[in-house]
């Protein structure tokens, strides 16, 4: 799928246990909300590991992010399901590269708002 300005790209992850253990090694972030579960069996998820869903258009598309602004709204806990909608705002050719500008908006399971941004980059 090539992208366009004006595009809606929605996805959606399920957080658990294991994503937020191998983060917490990954990132050092050893917080004790990170390691001891609620009295639901829940852990918090790390707010970057929550920030990684919008990259996934990165991925997708081969995108080399220059810049991110990133609004937590609430908490994540394992077990949450986040739906991830970004919209391209921007993409045009520039010279001999092609640049774009995308916002997005998570929600949770409840339709509650996790966390709003932006981005920009370029296409490789």
């Amino acid at each position: 799928m090539s992208l366009r300005e004006g595009d809606i790209i929605k996805f959606e992850r399920t957080f658990t246990i294991e994503d937020v253990e191998v983060f917490r090694k990954i990132s050092k972030d050893e917080a004790s909300h990170h390691t001891t579960p609620d009295e639901q069996g829940r852990l918090f998820v790390h707010g970057l590991l929550t920030a990684t869903l919008p990259t996934k258009i990165g991925g997708e598309h081969n995108v080399l992010a220059r810049t991110m602004s990133l609004e937590f709204l609430r908490p994540v806990l394992t077990g949450d399901t986040i739906i991830c909608e970004v919209a391209i705002d921007q993409f045009e050719k520039q010279g001999n590269r092609t640049c774009i500008k995308a916002s997005f908006l998570c929600k949770n399971q409840h339709e509650k708002d996790v966390l709003i941004g932006d981005f920009s980059g370029i296409i490789l």
